[in-house]
Order: C-alpha cells, then structure tokens, then sequence
C-alpha cells in the first residue's frame, strides 16, 4: 500500500519515498483513529497526510513520551536540534531526518505556510515550561500552535471549494477540538507528567485544584466535583465541534469522507468519556472496535459515492487552491468564553 501511494503521489526518489513510509509507520502505529481517517483520502494525497502527522508526533514525543527519562534540559535541546533541521529543510528542501524531509517536501508541494510550523514549535516548547493554565484564554493561545495550525496546514493537502481564507477559521477550530477531546480522554496521564491543560478557572469553578486531581489518580477513588468540572469541560470541547462542522462542506469532495470521519470517531471518544462516567483519571476512553468499523464503513460509502458522482459529471478532482497571502491565515481561531452555550 506505501509503494502504491507513493506512486500516485508521484514520488520517484528513492531516499524521499523512505521518508515518506517512515512518517506512514508513524501515523499507522500512533495515530490510530488518524490513520483509519487517512486511509479514505485519495491515494496521491495521503503521503503528505502522513508527513504532517509524523513530524507532529516526533516533535510531541519529544516533550511526551513518558517511557523516555530525558531532563528536560535535553528535552529542551532536542527541540532545538530539531527546530534547526526543520529550518534547514524548509529553506533547502534537505535533511539528514527523514521525518524533516518528508514535511520539507510536502509543505513546497502544497505551498504550506512555513509560519504553521514556526508557531506549532514554539508551542511544543512551552510544554517544557508550562505546568497548568489559568483561563480558557490562555490555554487558547497554546493552542493556536499546537492545534489550529494543524488544520491549517492541512487545508491545502485536502483541497476546498471555497476560497481557502473562508475555510481557514473552521480547520482551525476542528485542529482545536481534537485536541481539547485528547486533553480529556488524557487527564490522568497528563497529571503523570505534570501538567494540567484544563484551565484553572474551570476547575476552581468546581472545587477542583491540583491536590484533589493528584489524590483521585493515586487512589484510584473519583469525586464529584472532579466529574462535573470534566462534564463542563466536554460541553464546551462539542461547542468547538459545532463551530468546526460548516468547514466539511468546504472541503473537496472526496475529502469530505477522510475528514468527517475523524470528525465523528473524536466526537465518539466524548461519548466515551461520558458513558464511562468521566472518569478518565483511572482509566483511558476508547471507542469501540465495532463503533470504529461502522464509522469507517460510513465514510467508505460516502467516500465511493463522491467518487461516482465526480465521474458521472466527468471532472477531475480540483487541484488544491493555490497559495494565498500567509497573513490570511495566521492566528483564525477566534477564542471561545468557557460560558458560550453549546
């Protein structure tokens, strides 16, 4: 299936297609709700998919992985280190990582906006330096780096029928409510590192404070007030679904599948979280095998009727829009209040 893919994406290098498949291990062994919404994108467009993601991934576990026991002052170097090749490979197109030099790749073939990543790094490393947040505000700026930009850079990978600039805000949005869906379903493991992503304002608005979190995990005993902040925490993660969903219908047709699967299976994992009685301090929410397959199949469907229709009008799939003013795109998520109604 990789040489497949690469052959449609008509990437001929032999050194660049192993970039490529190294990035699709990555996106198939991390990303698992991803890279099944990966697999109903067109073939040609999923090795730049996998690029962004894998780059994504490498730079996350840098800060992340829990199994690896770096200081964080040389956590802090290794994002330096990979903050130079990422500047190298941006400017030249080369790069002794592999994962650099897929994203080299795909950002000049798609013409992402270079300032996407400049803004993500700076995010990954405050993550070496910031511990909790105070309001929604703030954890909105983290974000913008962390999350919305991924929408963004993928808006040019996944085409749209409308001009980019209005698609921009709801990729935004959609980049921010997967992460506030991971932020929940990864409470408990988040505390392990240290960090709390919920805002300070929403758990005192509770009861709820550092102390009680940290006694709920090692005692494995929930709390009320700990569920009902949570529970407040996913009506506002579905008022950001809600702002993202115009933007499916923006999309390229035969993209749509790709992206409202995603859509649904992330939405599903709140589901999750809720009938497991939010208590995601003790235990990971996971959708279930038969609810992935059935998303899947849905979007399958969808997926060969784009496809059919695209056929019977006899026109090729629309090229990605071209390159727009990068100003245009830079910071569009427009900040929700914690009280907005959902």
């Amino acid at each position: 299936m990789t040489a497949r893919e690469l052959d449609a994406a008509a990437i001929t290098d032999p050194a660049l297609r192993a970039a490529y498949a190294h990035c699709r291990r990555l996106n198939a062994r991390h990303g698992k709700t991803y890279f099944l919404a990966t697999r109903l994108l067109p073939v040609e467009r999923r090795p730049a998919v996998h690029a962004l993601y894998g780059f994504a991934r490498w730079a996350d576990d840098i800060v992340d992985d829990l199994e690896i026991t770096t200081a964080p002052a040389e956590r802090s170097l290794a994002l330096r280190r990979l903050q130079a090749q990422l500047d190298r490979g941006l400017r030249t197109g080369e790069s002794g990582e592999p994962v650099v030099t897929a994203l080299a790749d795909t950002a000049r073939r798609y013409a992402i906006d270079p300032l996407h990543f400049g803004d993500f790094m700076t995010s990954m490393r405050q993550d070496l330096e910031v511990t909790e947040y105070a309001t929604y505000g703030d954890l909105e700026r983290y974000m913008h780096g962390s999350a919305a930009v991924i929408g963004l850079q993928m808006l040019p990978v996944l085409g749209t029928v409308v001009p980019r600039a209005e698609a921009a805000p709801h990729a935004a949005a959609l980049g921010v409510a997967f992460q506030l869906t991971n932020f929940l379903r990864d409470v408990g493991e988040d505390l392990d590192r240290g960090r709390i992503y919920l805002p300070q304002e929403l758990l005192a608005a509770h009861g709820v404070d550092r102390a009680l979190l940290l006694w709920s995990r090692t005692t494995g005993r929930g709390d009320p007030r700990i569920s009902e902040a949570l529970k407040e925490a996913a009506a506002f993660t579905r008022g950001v679904y809600a702002t993202a969903a115009p933007g499916l219908a923006m999309l390229d047709p035969v993209a749509r599948p790709c992206i409202r699967t995603a859509f649904v299976l992330y939405g599903a994992i709140l589901d999750a979280i809720a009938d497991g009685g939010y208590a995601v301090l003790h235990r990971r929410a996971a959708v279930s095998r038969r609810r992935r397959a059935a998303v899947a199949c849905d979007g399958l469907a969808r997926l060969t009727a784009a496809r059919l229709r695209q056929r019977l009008a006899g026109a090729p799939a629309p090229p990605p829009a071209p390159p727009e003013d990068p100003a245009s795109h830079h910071g569009t998520y427009t900040p929700h209040t914690r009280k907005e109604p959902v």
